[in-house]
């Protein structure tokens, strides 16, 4: 029970003066001002810290209330019927007639996306919007690569610029000649020659929406995934053209079809078979422009190198000694070269090197140079770094023969 003020011990004694008294009062009541400041703060912190728990209450709640509920599945409306809605689910492609509300039947329409619940009734309607995963493969900044950055390869480079480019920026001119514009590219050729750097330069070139893609993203463990993402892709090409579709390792699900019966190629195909009726199919195409690079050429099917679908096949093999000076030169632009260096003599040196193996000669010759800490770089550094590429690739194919 709490004291009254008679219960309070007083701070003086019986016999002090009346202004000893007053004093000690006041001394008395300062530190008890000090001490109810001091629990005003305290109860202050106490209900900031209150808040932050009821907070993480709420929030503990909220997600046990979620995790309480039942999942939902997507499924896509096959047909509406006077009995109800036939509905396929992704995933395990079971097909389930269910009944709904007239005021869900009018929003629905075949091809439509809903949320399903355990017994396969429609919950809601689910945005018909085209799939992120397509979304996150449109390029919204242009790739830092220039026609100029590419060398050896000038013939392809202009294949491939009459391909894209031309019936974008100049259609008119196919019009007058009576002609449809060639539907594709497909690149071929070893790993390294500057396919995907000539896709990088029609990005920087052209105005149009630039979408990237690699084979292997489209191969999709359920049935009817990867076969979705083309068709997602294509339609976000058609709500964005003029546009470029770059598909880079497409043999990843253009291989040659076989009499296998496992899911897994079965589903390759299945995605496969939905590029062939994207490609060329009934729909006009429209501004879409396609280009396909792969580094094996022997594995694809033969339905997809038909004309109609790639028009063109370019061939991108390893540059001659004159595309390898040239590449020298590019990629040596802003380095610190010594007068010594002789571009011509290093790319007959360089015998059998692809772009790609030229650019790393440049850049391992300049950590020869840092290495040995000086700012310029010699003709030696640019011949040790050959070596030394040599060597690793060397090794490289040791290791897959011994696993091969």
């Amino acid at each position: 029970m709490t004291d009254t003020v008679d219960d309070v011990d007083l701070p003086y004694e019986d016999g002090a003066s009346q202004q000893e008294k007053v004093e000690a009062l006041e001394e008395r009541l300062e530190i008890l001002e000090q001490q109810n400041e001091e629990m005003r703060d305290k109860l202050l912190d106490a209900n900031a810290e209150n808040n932050k728990y009821q907070q993480k209450l709420e929030r503990l709640t909220h997600e046990n209330k979620k995790l309480k509920q039942s999942p939902l599945f997507v499924a896509t409306v096959q047909e509406i019927t006077d009995e109800g809605v036939i509905i396929k689910q992704h995933g395990n492609n079971q097909e389930a007639l269910t009944e709904v509300t007239d005021e869900m039947r009018e929003e629905l329409t075949p091809d439509s996306r809903v949320a399903v619940n355990n017994s396969l009734s429609v919950v809601k309607k689910l945005d018909s919007e085209t799939d992120v995963r397509a979304r996150v493969m449109q390029v919204e900044q242009s790739p830092d690569v220039a026609y100029e950055d590419i060398g050896g390869i000038d013939e392809q480079m202009e294949e491939v610029r009459e391909t894209v480019e031309m019936p974008i920026e100049s259609p008119e001119m196919f019009d007058e000649v009576g002609i449809d514009p060639p539907s594709g590219v497909l690149l071929h050729g070893p790993p390294g020659t500057g396919k995907t750097m000539l896709a990088k330069a029609v990005a920087n070139q052209t105005d149009a929406t630039f979408i990237k893609m690699a084979g292997s993203e489209l191969v999709h463990k359920f049935i009817g995934e990867g076969a979705k993402l083309v068709r997602d892709l294509f339609e976000l090409a058609r709500q964005e053209e003029p546009a470029v579709v770059f598909i880079d390792e497409i043999d990843a699900i253009a291989a040659k079809r076989t009499d296998s019966k496992t899911s897994g190629d079965a589903e390759v195909q299945r995605t496969m078979m939905q590029l062939l009726s994207e490609m060329d199919g009934f729909e006009d195409r429209g501004q879409i422009s396609i280009i396909a690079a792969t580094n094996r050429f022997d594995m694809l099917d033969r339905a997809i190198l038909r004309p109609g679908r790639f028009d063109r096949l370019i061939e991108v093999p390893k540059p001659d000694a004159e595309g390898r000076e040239l590449i020298f030169q590019i990629h040596t632009r802003d380095m610190n070269i010594a007068d010594e260096v002789d571009f011509a003599e290093l790319a007959e040196e360089t015998q059998e090197a692809s772009g790609a193996d030229v650019k790393a000669i440049t850049t391992e010759a300049g950590m020869f140079a840092i290495r040995d800490d000086r700012k310029e770089v010699w003709m030696q550094d640019f011949l040790d770094a050959w070596d030394k590429i040599k060597q690793t690739e060397e090794e490289s194919d040791e290791v897959s023969k011994t696993f091969a």
